[in-house]
């Protein structure tokens, strides 16, 4: 099971990589939403704010997401870490069922791109 560390790192490595992307994926990373990561089998939410092409001000906090934010993730830590290290394809995690996301349809096609 990945700690809390490895996810916060996951996170912020997947900020980074969003910082350095270019064209589509670049203008679908610029989108300014909030954003949150509920972590299952942690049971810890992390927030921030997708803005400017990374994601900013990233806070964690135990359960599940207190707020709705404009993008919702759900996984495992697990996954998550295996998605940003690109062992795990986030359309076949869709797919099965193993991480759920959940925005506006606007959202949703611009961060189609993303995955």
């Amino acid at each position: 099971m990945a700690s809390i560390e490895e996810c916060r790192e996951a996170l912020e490595q997947l900020s980074r990589n969003m910082s350095r992307a270019e064209g589509g994926v670049r203008k679908a990373a610029e989108l300014d939403r909030s954003l949150s990561c509920w972590i299952t089998d942690l049971d810890l939410t992390f927030s921030g704010r997708l803005r400017d092409g990374r994601i900013q001000d990233i806070t964690s906090a135990p359960g599940a997401p207190a707020d709705k934010a404009e993008i919702r993730l759900t996984m495992s830590g697990d996954d998550l870490v295996a998605m940003v290290g690109g062992r795990l394809p986030f359309a076949s995690a869709w797919a099965s069922g193993r991480v759920k996301l959940e925005a506006g349809l606007r959202d949703l096609l611009r961060l189609r791109t993303l995955l």
